[in-house]
């Protein structure tokens, strides 16, 4: 069957995943970014001259994926350095979710890095 415009703009395409983060003694939920919302994540880690810049990779992509009840992300851009001091572990916990989450390889960095 060959969609339409309109049943690809109403389709319903955005999953979520809860995922246990026992160093802040919960869950959080996370949900697959948007076109839109990827291409922002990619760009905020191609640095000069197109390397990856990998600073604050984790913070970034955690920030991009987690919501609150109501579906809409908890953290704002503002809030990127100060989640990027959260513990290394619980970090890795939910980017590692979201990255697969996603389909964000390491390949796919790297690939950016090149491109």
């Amino acid at each position: 069957m060959t969609l339409t415009k309109q049943q690809i703009l109403e389709a319903s395409d955005t999953k979520t995943q809860e995922v246990e983060v026992p160093e802040w003694v919960g869950s959080v939920t996370i949900q697959t970014m948007t076109g839109y919302a990827r291409d922002q994540f990619e760009g905020s880690i191609t640095g000069k001259n197109g390397a990856v810049n990998t600073t604050n990779i984790r913070a970034k992509l955690v920030a991009a994926c987690v919501v609150d009840d109501a579906g809409e992300l908890m953290f704002g851009e503002k809030d990127i350095a100060k989640l990027g001091k959260k513990s290394a572990a619980a970090l890795e916990r939910v980017f590692s979710a979201a990255q697969s989450m996603n389909r964000i390889s390491d390949n796919d960095v790297e690939e950016l890095a090149k491109n």
